[in-house]
Formats: C-alpha cells, structure tokens, sequence
C-alpha cells in the first residue's frame, strides 16, 4: 500500500505541472499508446485487455434475472474493435456483479480486478450507487482510480444508464448528482469520461427511452448499442 501511494504521488506531482490539461482526457489523444497496440500484426503484437468493473449492466443482466451477456456492452464492444482492428488479440473481461455498489467494487478490486492487467478498466457503478452515501461513493472511486493509474492502466468512467423509475428529464436526482461526482473525478484525475445518462437523457427529451431497455432498470441490446457507440468514440 505505501509503494502505492508513494508511486501514485509521483504521477500527482507529474500530473500538475505547468501545461497539463484540467480539462479531463482528450478521446482523440487518452487511448493513444493502446490504439497503436492493437494497429500491431503478429510477431510484434500482444494481447490487449478491457476489464469491465461494475454491476448488472455491463455483466449484462435483462428481464427477470436473465444475464444476456453477448448483447451487452463490453461484448458489444469488442465484435466492433475486432472490426477495426483485425490483427489485434483482445481480452474482453467483465468483473461485474450484478446488485453490487462500488464500496463493494473497490473491496475486491486489487484481488479481481488489477489481477488481470487491464490495459483499459471501465468502471460504471452509478446505477446502483444511488443507495449509497455519496461521499463514501466518491472515495472508492478515487480508491480505485489511484490504484489503477499507479500501474499505468488507463481508466475510464461511465456515468449510469437509465432506472425509469427515475425521472430522468430531471435535473436534481441522485442519477444526476452522481454523474456529476463521476465527471469531477474525470477531470481531477484527467482521465476518460463516458456521459451515458446524458445521452439516454438527449432521447427522453424527445421521445420514450421503453425500447432501449430490457426492464426497468437494464438495457436491452438497443441500449447497450447506445453505450458501446459512445465506448468506440475512445479507440
């Protein structure tokens, strides 16, 4: 823990400096070093991993407790990097649990999830993180983060897909504060940022986000096309 710390200092100290963006990574510059990996062709390439840390959603839970795990983002995602990058070898790994909050999340992360040597963790909790106090979300993300950005792993957070249980043409519910906490440590941090609410958010305002979801509170394919396009934009 304290070689942790004291090499996660050194990236703060570097990270501050004059010149350093405050604005939260770049999409077009953040995955640079990983694109140019997977551009690789065999002998010179390696296996690349995404491990997607989170609950229900990106472990691809629908209706009544059926997990449809091929229709969901982190596979979603790699059929279309597949396509881009045919030479690449790629991991996807989901450590998700479905019902779990990041409190949990950050618990077993060093054993299950820094484990597996991503390249890029995805981290999306939101969802189920609105029965939690806020402050303790916030120091379990920044627990994670700290612990990932020490080893050099590039991290991207998701803001929460929709619970229609919630309205989200509102501006002052939970789902919104948290993203807001999620976009803070995007920028204090200066890594990924992905708005998934906010796009969710852009259909509600004109239309029924019904046939982008598989229950109340999950996705269907459509909604998880949703999120995957927004993942892509990153690589």
């Amino acid at each position: 823990m304290k070689q942790r710390l004291i090499i996660f200092s050194l990236f703060w100290l570097t990270m501050n400096l004059p010149g350093f963006s405050q604005e939260g990574a770049s999409p077009e510059k953040y995955l640079a070093a990983v694109k140019a990996e997977l551009q690789k062709v065999w002998p010179k390439n390696r296996t690349v991993n995404l491990v997607f840390h989170g609950h229900s959603v990106p472990a691809g839970y629908g209706d009544r407790h059926e997990v449809h795990t091929l229709e969901a983002y982190p596979h979603l995602l790699l059929e279309k990097l597949k396509e881009r990058y045919p030479y690449a070898p790629i991991n996807s790994i989901v450590t998700a649990i479905g019902g779990e909050n990041s409190i949990q999340g950050a618990a077993r992360f060093e054993n299950e999830v820094l484990s597996h040597q991503p390249d890029v963790l995805f981290i999306d909790y939101a969802l189920n993180d609105r029965f939690q106090d806020i402050r303790r979300v916030k120091d379990a993300y920044a627990e994670m983060i700290e612990s990932a950005l020490a080893r050099g792993i590039n991290v991207i957070l998701l803001t929460p897909s929709p619970d229609q249980r919630v309205d989200i043409r509102a501006n002052d519910t939970p789902l919104d504060a948290l993203s807001t906490q999620i976009h803070d440590l995007s920028v204090q941090y200066n890594i990924g940022f992905v708005d998934v609410y906010g796009v969710f958010k852009r259909i509600a305002s004109k239309a029924d986000i019904k046939p982008y979801m598989a229950s109340v509170n999950h996705p269907n394919r459509q909604g998880h096309a949703l999120i995957m396009a927004e993942l892509l934009k990153w690589f």
